[in-house]
């Protein structure tokens, strides 16, 4: 499950990182607290349970940082974050604190967590910039960003609930990542396909009948038939091509992140018109290649609702 890191508060996302780091490290890791300089840190004092593993685990004193951004679909690489010219980054603000205690002897090893995502170069040029400014060794220095995150969330499931974060009580959010890959490989291909007509994808409850079901009014159902039902072929035929198996598995993760998290909060939406709309600009504000696409993403997420892989069906009524 995935959760919608930006949207919880700065001390959700740093009782979240606590958490998890005592399943990682031990219970002893104590919370975070407010330092006379203004900044934040968690500590743990002792021999690691799991980092970097059970057979060579820390040992010492293991200082951990969170840092919580709200904005959508941020990265440590942009210069906001880390800029090895800058004092103003997050990361430059925090090294004259990393270096203080590093020369007190009240640091041996340090993790750093955001709610960014984090790629293996910018993993590596960051890891080794505090190394060298703060005199702290590589194998030292943790970084974690949302890939890691969900990687452990996966491996210790119970720490969301431990922290109050429930899904089913969260914003509608999705996420655009699998989606984008899907569109701007879809772009690619429609690029060269001249338009088709449509084919109605079989076996699928007849539109009328499940706008009627999902509360979709008739001038939006109608809306939605016009722009973007000569498309739906072509998504078809894309997703069903034998090179395109990987995509056509991203498409059924993303349709049934989509379907799990509508249903859940379905009762929020009076008009199902609500919940796509919703959906387009959700999409369109977290992710820039969705953005630059909006027809596509507009196309792909009709064809989930035509198709009816998202909305609820009648099964009984099929074409």
């Amino acid at each position: 499950m995935k959760y919608a890191y930006e949207d919880l508060s700065e001390d959700q996302f740093e009782e979240l990182v606590v958490l998890l780091c005592r399943r990682l490290l031990g219970m002893g890791v104590q919370g975070f607290a407010k330092g006379v300089d203004g900044g934040r840190d968690a500590k743990f004092v002792g021999t690691a349970e799991l980092l970097p593993s059970r057979a060579a685990p820390w040992n010492g004193t293991v200082i951990v940082q969170a840092k919580h951004t709200n904005g959508y679909n941020r990265s440590f690489s942009e210069g906001d974050f880390y800029n090895p010219d800058s004092q103003n980054s997050v990361i430059g603000k925090e090294l004259p604190r990393i270096q203080k205690l590093r020369g007190a002897k009240q640091l041996d090893h340090y993790m750093l967590f955001a709610n960014r995502r984090l790629t293996g170069n910018a993993e590596s040029e960051i890891r080794s910039h505090l190394s060298k400014t703060c005199g702290i060794p590589e194998a030292s220095i943790m970084l974690c960003g949302l890939e890691q995150l969900e990687s452990w969330l996966k491996t210790f499931p119970d720490v969301p609930s431990l922290a109050d974060l429930d899904p089913v009580d969260s914003p509608l959010i999705v996420s655009p990542d699998d989606l984008s890959e899907v569109v701007q490989a879809l772009a690619r291909h429609m690029d060269g396909v001249a338009a088709t007509l449509d084919v109605p994808p079989t076996p699928r409850t007849h539109y009328e009948t499940k706008n009627k079901i999902n509360n979709m009014s008739a001038e939006y159902a109608k809306t939605l038939r016009r722009l973007y039902l000569k498309e739906t072929a072509q998504v078809k035929t894309f997703l069903a091509a034998p090179e395109n198996t990987e995509l056509l598995e991203m498409y059924e993760s993303v349709v049934e992140e989509f379907q799990l998290k509508i249903i859940a909060k379905r009762k929020d939406y009076q008009f199902f018109d609500e919940v796509m709309n919703y959906l387009f600009d959700l999409l369109f504000a977290r992710d820039p290649l969705l953005r630059a696409n909006k027809r596509l993403t507009r196309v792909m997420l009709f064809y989930m609702y035509w198709n009816c892989d998202i909305g609820e069906s009648d099964d009984a009524a099929t074409v």
